[in-house]
């Protein structure tokens, strides 16, 4: 399996630390607003790469923090006069409800920043020691970047003399202008936590690298985890950050491998809440099925900025159709698991750094292969599960085609309707079996009315939008 690091700048054979066992660390949602685009590709890629590792036969423990300790979050709390919790929880099972859409699977483990105080303290104490990190006059603690000399290799940035003279984070007793907080005093009656320091909230970046330290890190590795993810955004000053803090405070670095994932971008402008072109993920998933977006998202390669847009998506749909309409062709048979050279290929171009569009060709030749074969083969029962064991490979490791092929058509129609359709086709049914076949007449024509189609099969009537 090959990997491309963000660091390294280069695609690396994966080689995890332990032999058969992996461990992945993604930066996950701050929950103070529902997800936008941008956080449903970032949830995809990883998914992908959490579902490629596992069919490369490794033991993968995946974790992906939920950050429930943040000023945006506080500021929210404040303006709405809700409690934290209150806020945070909605959020997060907002964020799993329309990750679930996705067809995302839960992280081995989802460290929340609240449970992982005791975690910060011993890192910022361990900072402090060591002399990596100093206490102002406030009682805030910062982390000294010029205490490390490896700061900024992980972005390969570099700071002038202007940047070194500027004051950031609104602090005039700061020693360097890249220096952040890992610990902000709160002297007033804000919201804020107790600890060794004094009253106050953690920074940001701390909040991940604690969480790793207690959730993956091994004392005996070079390394606290072997993959590190996020969005390209993340990699200055947040992943340079964590990198930094750790590598000072214990015995190793922070990740061996570094993945970040493109922007997504709407009508090519990057997705911005600041520019007012935020798309929220819940406003697209009341339009599109989200398998429908997690094809569409998953299309172009991870580490390409992504231009969203309609017309690509409906594209991009016609050929998801497509697998759920060989699906629908092989309706009712009897699965059984057939090893095949196309989930060997299928395997090997999504372990060259999650090959998508090599992926996506090969499904688009077996579909096609298999179409025009079963127009030929009639009832050849070997084409047949191997072209279901194809299918369900698809499913495995790409999450695409997981519906009943019928079901996967009716997307649009309200619950109501659905309702009525059915009742509708149980009672041409029993006309049907009365031999009725005036009254079973009348009720497909008002049945057709809703703007469906009706296919009959030795499984039952099944029906599906135009």
């Amino acid at each position: 399996m090959y990997i491309y690091d963000s660091v390294q700048k280069t695609k690396r054979e994966f080689v995890p630390q332990e032999r058969g066992k992996v461990s992945l660390y993604v930066c996950g949602p701050t929950v103070y607003d529902n997800a936008h685009l941008g956080h449903a590709k970032s949830a995809l890629v990883f998914d992908l790469l959490f579902r490629v590792l596992r069919a490369n036969d490794y033991e993968v423990t995946y974790a992906r923090n939920i950050t429930d300790i943040d000023d945006k979050i506080i500021q929210k709390a404040q303006k709405s006069g809700k409690e934290i919790k209150e806020i945070t929880d909605f959020y997060t099972n907002a964020f799993h409800h329309e990750m679930n859409k996705l067809g995302v699977i839960r992280p081995t483990i989802e460290p929340k920043a609240t449970e992982s105080l005791e975690a910060m303290f011993k890192l910022i104490l361990k900072l402090l020691k060591d002399k990596h990190a100093y206490k102002t006059s406030h009682g805030d603690i910062y982390f000294d970047t010029s205490s490390d000399s490896q700061y900024l290799q992980l972005s390969h940035r570099f700071q002038d003399e202007d940047d070194k003279k500027q004051r950031v984070e609104g602090s005039l007793e700061k020693k360097n202008s890249a220096d952040f907080a890992l610990w902000k005093s709160v002297n007033d009656n804000s919201i804020s936590f107790d600890s060794p320091f004094g009253k106050g909230r953690p920074g940001w970046h701390l909040e991940c690298s604690a969480m790793i330290e207690k959730h993956l890190a091994k004392p005996d590795k070079k390394f606290a985890v072997d993959i590190h993810g996020g969005g390209a955004d993340l990699l200055f000053p947040h992943h340079e950050n964590e990198a930094a803090q750790t590598r000072c405070a214990t015995n190793h670095e922070l990740s061996a491998y570094w993945m970040h994932n493109g922007f997504v971008n709407i009508d090519g402008e990057k997705m911005s809440k600041s520019l007012g072109n935020s798309f929220f993920l819940k406003d697209a998933l009341k339009v599109y099925d989200g398998e429908v977006l997690r094809f569409y998202l998953l299309s172009t390669h991870y580490r390409s900025n992504f231009n969203f847009n309609e017309e690509d998506l409906l594209n991009s749909k016609k050929r998801l159709d497509k697998i759920y309409r060989l699906k629908k062709r092989l309706f009712g048979l009897s699965f059984e698991n057939v090893k095949t050279s196309f989930s060997d290929s299928l395997l090997e171009a999504l372990s060259d750094d999650l090959n998508i569009s090599a992926s996506l060709a090969l499904i688009d030749e077996m579909i096609s292969h298999a179409n025009e074969t079963l127009d030929t083969a009639g009832k050849h029962k070997q084409l047949k599960l191997e072209t279901l064991s194809n299918l369900a490979y698809i499913e495995e490791v790409l999450g695409f085609g997981v519906k009943n092929s019928y079901e996967y058509f009716q997307f649009g129609v309200d619950k109501q309707t659905k309702e009525k359709i059915q009742m509708l086709i149980k009672q041409r049914d029993e006309a049907k079996k009365a031999r009725d076949f005036a009254a079973s007449d009348a009720l497909r024509h008002e049945i057709l009315t809703y703007g469906v189609n009706l296919m009959d099969t030795l499984q039952g009537t099944f029906w599906e939008k135009i």
